[in-house]
């Protein structure tokens, strides 16, 4: 509570202990700030003679060095007694005020002016000095602001502390006082008046970690010492006085250097390298028998075999020791020539290569006496990854002694390519680090591999990818021999087009899960790792699950087959539990070494998926409603994009020299696929991918095949803008952010039509690719946006008697895997199994799959004659 009979003075008289605070923290400031070089350089000069540096200095230099020191230090002084002001008790209150809100300390010293015979105005003026008398007694001492950042900039002061400190501990104070003796004698007349004198060192190597032992303070005459440890000596009096005599370097008995007439002191270092005795004579004699312990050379060895992971990265276990710590370490890997298989890309003789060498990992933390680690490198794009190699470890101790293991003997760990196509790509790439005399070799191969890549390269990226790499090296061999730069630059391009082939850019889940099947077989033929077969088979797993997902939404989207019609087409079927049941077999059969058998029951489960199938529902059989119009109208505007597509494709094919392009042979593929899928498969019987139609991809002929459209690129590509014009005037119109996100998609898809169309005007082929690729992406995201709107809203595919019809049919019908389909057409859940996957995109896959398989003339006339009644059928 406020005091109201407090008066100002009182409240002063009560700030004493804070004012006095205050005012010493001044002093502090002032002192500091007028003084701070004074004590820097007298730190500095102080740490400078803790460490003998005036043993060192000439007597001239000495001499100079410390009039300058004076000088400095006098001016220093005179320049902060100048500037040094005592501060009163008024600055501190003012101090002390200003820390203060509403400065409560001036209000208490201050008088009324105005209205000093008026009651009211006097009890106002009372109660105002009652509130500030009542902050003031809050009034804390404020603290002194010792920072000289500014006046200090390069933190001098804080050198010369840590010198000072270093002096302390590692330095001897009583130099000091020798300054001035030897600045007056020149360091002889002390030790001549105090008589011979001597002290010594031993410092053992900083890597064992001993510390230093001052031989004056050694009792008894017996030394252990480590091998490579520094005698320090230093000799105080006349030449001759003091002696020193030693077997334990490779120095002379008397090792005592030749005196300086200048100086009475005398330095011996030598190195102990071998036990013996050390002997010091003079006034006070002292003999030791060192014994010196040999360091020994570290030792490594190699713990059990080298292990490869999935991806090529190997993995070697070792253990180390030295008796004091390993400094470094590293594996070195040569090429075992005479167990290479010279043949083919490897008979020419190779270019000469450094040994491959990988650090060995040391203990970041703990001891690095005696550990164990493992060595985990990938060596997957070195020249000599999986060909036969010799392998050394290696490693140094303190004194440089290398130990090593011995030699093993195997095949560099690297990645393994079990696609043959990716395969045959890292063989060409090891050919032409091998020798870049196999440039010319490694062209003529990759213009076979690309001559006709029907079924061969099923990647279209990967094909362009390597046209473009063949490009570059047949034109740098024409410009003669292949530097290592492109060699090096087209062996990196050769090894991303093989990561594509065998791991990525396939779309299709059939694809994918072929593939998975095909790798694992490969892999079972070439006897892979386990680890290998292990990551194969999870592989194989998953795209079989991705698979029977696609078939399962394609059944969802367009309802179950009616049970009539699963009875007339009705194909082989298994079950979930079943298909588990096959793999978890075959991956026993792999572990237990059983690999026939297990190649055989793969080659049976490829079988059945290949058997495997769903029909396409026929829509509804009443009026279509807006979305329906809509959504077929898109479909085919997708169709007739992606066959201008393939025909743009072919076009760029025959640029980079292809002139087949799509032109095949009856029965075979004309061109390079994308995904799996023939390039020429629009040439096949009831082409699905065209447009019909003057806007289509052509007419058909009598004998069911699709000539070549008419029209130039460009002018197709402007038809297909103009439907998809037309289609979006007839999208529903009911508000959602479904329908709005079809419609953002079907205006970029027109806008990336458009851009094509300029590029194909502009001759600019591969960019046109690129814009349809743009639009097919776009018209699928905007069919699948649209298809999400429709149900939504509620509308169907088909009349309220059709959907109907087909509820009342689903009640028996059965998916792919032979599960019951349980109510109202849906696997076992209300909610989508794909979670919104692009079902468009796997149709057309799958429809492309059986165009491609109908034009493998090497099937069997059963097989092929079911897929012209599938592509007849859709």
């Amino acid at each position: 509570m406020t005091d109201p009979n407090a008066s100002p003075e009182e409240t002063l008289r009560r700030l004493s202990w804070p004012v006095r605070l205050t005012r010493a923290g001044m002093l502090a400031e002032r002192i500091t700030r007028g003084f701070w070089p004074v004590w820097t350089l007298l730190f500095a000069v102080i740490a400078a003679l803790a460490f003998g540096l005036h043993d060192w200095l000439p007597v001239e230099v000495l001499w100079i060095g410390s009039l300058a020191v004076l000088a400095v230090l006098v001016w220093s002084l005179v320049r902060g007694v100048r500037q040094f002001r005592w501060p009163t008790r008024a600055e501190a209150l003012e101090r002390l005020d200003a820390s203060l809100p509403g400065r409560p300390i001036a209000a208490l010293t201050d008088a009324q002016a105005l209205g000093a015979g008026d009651a009211g105005s006097l009890a106002v003026w009372r109660a105002h000095i009652a509130r500030m008398a009542e902050r003031a007694r809050a009034a804390r001492p404020k603290m002194p602001d010792l920072r000289l950042a500014t006046r200090d900039p390069f933190a001098l002061r804080y050198a010369a502390l840590t010198a000072l400190v270093m002096a302390i501990g590692f330095g001897s104070l009583w130099r000091v006082a020798d300054a001035p003796r030897v600045a007056m004698t020149g360091g002889t007349g002390g030790a001549l008046a105090a008589g011979p004198s001597w002290e010594g060192w031993a410092e053992p190597p900083a890597y064992t970690g001993k510390p230093s032992v001052y031989l004056n303070a050694v009792e008894g005459d017996a030394l252990t010492l480590p091998e490579g440890s520094r005698i320090i000596l230093r000799l105080y009096g006349k030449p001759g006085d003091i002696a020193v005599t030693q077997d334990i370097a490779d120095l002379p008995a008397d090792t005592a250097p030749a005196p300086d007439p200048d100086t009475a002191l005398q330095a011996v270092e030598f190195e102990a390298i071998r036990s013996g005795r050390l002997s010091i004579t003079g006034p006070t004699p002292r003999d030791w028998q060192l014994t010196v312990l040999p360091d020994a050379p570290p030792t490594v060895k190699i713990d059990g075999a080298v292990m490869r992971d999935a991806e090529g990265a190997m993995s070697q276990p070792f253990s180390a020791a030295d008796d004091y710590a390993v400094t470094t370490g590293r594996a070195v890997i040569t090429l075992d020539m005479d167990k290479v298989d010279r043949r083919y890309g490897l008979t020419p003789a190779p270019e000469a290569r450094d040994p491959l060498t990988y650090d060995l990992p040391l203990p970041i933390t703990g001891s690095r006496a005696a550990f164990s680690e493992t060595l985990v490198e990938d060596a997957s794009k070195h020249a000599w990854s999986n060909l036969p190699v010799r392998m050394t470890f290696e490693v140094t101790d303190g004194r440089n002694q290398t130990g090593a293991s011995y030699t093993v003997d195997l095949a560099l760990p690297g990645r393994r390519f079990f696609d043959p196509v990716a395969n045959a790509v890292v063989e060409l790439r090891r050919d032409l680090l091998w020798t870049r005399d196999n440039g010319p070799r490694t062209s003529q191969l990759l213009h076979a591999m690309t001559h006709r890549p029907e079924g061969l390269l099923r990647n279209e990226r990967a094909y362009l990818m390597l046209r473009v790499a063949m490009r570059r090296l047949d034109a740098a061999l024409a410009q003669g021999p292949l530097s290592a730069d492109l060699r090096d630059e087209t062996a990196d391009a050769l090894w991303d087009i093989a990561l594509l082939i065998e791991d990525g850019g396939l779309s299709s889940a059939l694809e994918r899960m072929q593939q998975a099947q095909e790798r694992l077989s490969e892999a079972i033929r070439n006897g892979a790792s386990p680890e290998e077969i292990q990551k194969l088979m999870d592989e194989l797993r998953q795209a079989t699950d991705d698979y029977i997902r696609k078939l399962a939404e394609n059944m969802e989207r367009k309802g179950a087959d009616e049970p009539n019609q699963q009875a007339d087409n009705s194909g082989q079927q298994i079950t979930g539990d079943q298909l588990q049941q096959m793999m978890d077999e075959i991956q026993r059969l792999m572990e237990e070494g059983r690999m026939a058998e297990a190649q055989e029951l793969l080659d049976q489960l490829s079988r059945m998926m290949q058997n495997l199938r769903v029909t396409e529902g026929q829509g509804g059989q009443g009026q279509q409603g807006p979305g329906d119009q809509a959504m077929n109208g898109l479909r085919d505007t997708l169709r007739g994009q992606q066959g201008l597509s393939d025909d743009t494709f072919r076009d760029l094919q025959r640029q980079f020299g292809n002139p087949e392009g799509g032109q095949g042979q009856q029965g075979q593929p004309g061109g390079d696929g994308q995904d799996g899928q023939p390039g020429d498969q629009q040439g096949q019987a009831g082409r699905d991918g065209g447009m019909s139609g003057d806007q289509g991809g052509g007419d058909q002929g009598q004998n069911g095949t699709r000539q070549r459209p008419g029209g130039s690129l460009a002018d197709r590509q402007n038809a297909l803008r103009e439907m998809l014009r037309q289609q979006e005037g007839n999208l529903p119109g009911s508000p959602s952010a479904e329908g709005d996100a079809a419609r953002q998609a079907l205006n970029d898809a027109g806008r990336a039509m458009d851009g094509a169309e300029e590029a194909l005007r502009r001759g600019d082929t591969a960019g046109a690719i690129e814009r349809q690729a743009d639009a097919i992406e776009n018209l699928r995201e905007g069919m699948r946006n649209l298809g999400q709107a429709m149900a939504r809203n509620g509308e169907g595919t088909e009349s309220d008697q059709g959907q109907t019809t087909r509820e009342a049919r689903r009640d028996t019908s059965r998916d792919p895997l032979g599960r019951s389909t349980g109510q109202s057409g849906r696997v076992g859940t209300d909610q989508a199994m794909l979670g919104g996957e692009d079902v468009y995109r796997r149709a057309r896959n799958l429809l492309d799959e059986i165009r491609r398989r109908s034009a493998d003339q090497t099937r069997p006339t059963v097989e092929l004659d079911y897929l012209k009644r599938l592509l007849e059928r859709f």
